[in-house]
């Protein structure tokens, strides 16, 4: 496996890459499958064929809007982070939304960004869908 930001190999299981202390899987500018630089929005890489455009093989990926809605509407159960995957966060909001109030206020926020597309990615790292 190969950092997506500076192509260099990285060790498998490693969170960050060693040689640029990016996040494992972030990154557009090299291919994580060979390590070859890629174009800028190119959909597979020239050199080894694999798909490039961060969405692992067989991923589903979860529409923007609706988790950006589920997000202002139902933000304080958390409905909108278990559907983005996030499932520890998702039963804080409902704690916090039943213990203290303040949760409907986090899910509507967090609503908003995601829609503004400052959350841009469920638990898997996989792009939400326009």
């Amino acid at each position: 496996m190969y950092c997506k930001n500076c192509g260099k190999e990285v060790t498998p299981g490693a969170a960050v890459c060693l040689s640029c202390g990016v996040k494992v899987g972030d990154g557009t500018n090299y291919c994580q499958n060979c390590g070859s630089q890629i174009a800028p929005n190119a959909a597979v890489c020239v050199n080894c064929g694999c798909a490039v455009n961060n969405v692992p093989a067989g991923a589903e990926r979860k529409s923007k809007l609706t988790a950006g809605l589920l997000g202002i509407f139902l933000g304080g159960l958390g409905v909108h982070n278990f559907y983005l995957g996030y499932t520890g966060k998702a039963i804080a909001q409902i704690v916090l939304s039943l213990c203290f109030g303040v949760g409907a206020i986090w899910g509507l926020i967090e609503g908003i960004m995601i829609l503004c597309g400052k959350i841009d990615k469920d638990a898997n790292g996989v792009p939400l869908a326009q």
